[in-house]
Formats: C-alpha cells, sequence, structure tokens
C-alpha cells in the first residue's frame, strides 16, 4: 500500500495513507467535503487521559468530521466518562446529542465492555465499558454484520398465529392458524455489545485500542478500498488494521512522540510509513 494524492479545490496536495503529524482541524482543512467512507476515533476525554499536554476543540471537530464524512459514511467514537466529586461527568451524551444536532444520525448506541477491568475502591460497581456512538450521514452505505451462532440452530419451532378456545370452567386448549414449522438458522448478528480483553497491545501509548476492536469496526462499516480515517490516531492501531484489511486509511496525530510509534507498528505489518513530518524534512534537503 503506497501513498497517492489528490488536490482539494484550495489546490493543496492531500496524501491518502500518511500520518499527518498536525492537529486533526488542519488535516481535515485539507480534505475536501464528502471524502471520508469511515472515522474509528476515540478522544482524549474529560482528563482521563495525559495526553502531552494537548486539548481539543470538539464542537469543531464535530462540524468537521460531518463535513469530510461522505454521504452514507459512519463515525464510530468511543468515549467515556469522568467521575468527579462523586458525579459522572455526561460528556458523552452530550457529544452524541451535538452530533445529532450538526446532521448525524445515530444510527446506534454500541458498548466497549473492558472484560479484565481494573478494580478501583468507591462506592459503585466496577466500571467496565465506554460508549460506541454509531453516528451515520444519512442511511449507513456499508454493513457487513459480524455474525455468532444460535445456540438452537436447526431445532424446528412451530409458529403460528395463537388462538384460545374455551371448555368449560377450568381450562382451554390451544389451537393455532396457519401453522408453520421453521428450523432455526446456524447464524444470527452479534448483538451490540463487544467485549475485548485490554491490555495486550504494549505499544508506549497510555490507552490503545485493541486491535480486535478496531478490525471488527473496519470490517462493519466499510468495504476493502474505502478511505478510514482516525483524528486521533494514537499509536496507529486504526492504520495498521486498515492495511491489514485492504483499506486506505489517513491519520492525526498532534504527538511527534505518538508518530514514531506509528511509524514502528506500521513497518512491522509490512505497511510504507509516511509522515508529514518527515516529508517536510525531505523536501527541505531535497530530496
Amino acid at each position: 500500500m503506497s501513498a497517492f494524492f489528490f488536490t482539494t479545490k484550495k489546490k493543496e496536495a492531500m496524501e491518502i495513507n500518511k500520518i499527518y503529524n498536525e492537529n486533526c482541524l488542519e488535516t481535515m482543512a485539507k480534505m475536501p467535503d464528502n471524502l471520508i467512507d469511515l472515522t474509528v476515533t476515540s478522544p482524549p476525554y474529560d482528563n482521563l487521559r495525559e495526553y502531552k499536554g494537548y486539548s481539543f476543540a470538539f464542537e469543531e471537530i464535530a462540524k468537521e468530521l460531518f463535513r469530510v464524512t461522505k454521504q452514507g459514511g459512519v463515525v464510530v467514537w468511543i468515549v467515556g466518562d469522568a467521575t468527579m466529586n462523586g458525579t459522572e461527568s455526561g460528556t458523552s451524551f452530550k457529544q452524541a446529542l451535538y452530533f445529532k444536532e450538526i446532521g448525524f444520525n445515530l444510527h446506534d448506541t454500541m458498548i466497549y465492555q473492558k472484560v479484565n477491568y481494573v478494580p478501583l475502591t468507591h462506592k459503585r460497581y466496577e466500571q467496565s465499558f465506554e460508549y460506541m456512538f454509531i453516528l451515520s450521514k444519512g442511511k449507513p452505505n456499508t454493513f457487513n454484520p459480524i455474525m455468532i451462532p444460535c445456540k438452537q440452530a436447526g431445532k424446528v419451532e412451530k409458529y403460528g398465529l395463537e388462538r384460545r378456545q374455551n371448555h368449560g370452567k377450568n381450562h382451554a386448549m390451544r389451537l393455532y392458524d396457519k401453522t408453520e414449522f421453521k428450523t432455526t438458522k446456524e447464524t444470527k448478528i452479534a448483538p451490540n455489545i463487544f467485549a475485548y480483553t485490554i491490555g495486550r497491545e504494549k505499544t508506549g501509548h497510555p490507552a490503545p485500542f485493541p486491535e480486535k476492536l478496531a478490525n471488527d469496526h473496519i470490517l462493519s462499516w466499510s468495504n476493502e478500498n474505502d478511505l478510514v480515517y482516525d483524528c486521533f490516531m494514537g499509536s496507529g492501531t486504526i492504520a495498521k488494521i486498515s492495511i491489514q484489511t485492504n483499506r486506505n486509511y489517513i491519520g492525526s496525530e498532534i504527538s511527534e512522540e505518538y508518530c514514531k510509534i506509528i511509524e514502528t507498528r506500521i513497518k512491522e505489518c509490512g505497511g510504507l510509513f509516511f509522515n508529514s513530518f518527515q516529508s517536510e524534512l525531505s523536501n527541505e534537503a531535497g530530496t
């Protein structure tokens, strides 16, 4: 997979399959309208993550995501809430409602369950999940559902419109109109709670996606050769899984330190690494 270019109305060259070492608003400013098929991302919410001192302007980013997302495209926004002074912030719900306000559909509210959550000392049940808001610009173009086995696969059940016929005071006979016999299918669509073991990928980033989470969403909401974006690329999991599933990608990552982590991970999975910071150095050197 190599980088390729397109030109925006502003006559700026925009590269695909590249990590931009900059604020995501700078990256999206280079993009034309209706470019991205799928965004999978998680912001550094509620100061739960120490993110090198950087902050982000949520409302501006949300509006730009709406602009650059194709009609029928999807944004997977993964977020949780901090508990401060005995109350949860509610930031996740506020963000979901704002996305609706600017034009996104709240297509689904999914749960990212952490199987091996960290136990804490407090007077509440252990926090073991984050929200995964599935936001669509209109009706989603793509849905490739994860299928799971049916426990009753192959079992024959009797279906029909039921009516009762009374027989005396003490009992009733159950009768069926238009009775049908149906065999339970082998598989069904998975529920909207995805459970993952966390901490397996040692990347040097404080909160990396489980690779399986990235894989499940990329396969579900995009097709091969589609363009996947992550506006908070972090350790590069979305780029890595995009390469492995034959998708194109763009990533924004403001931390140069994390860009170095991304470079290592992309090269390890056989991809080519293109970084805006490196490109600038190369241009200065005349190479």
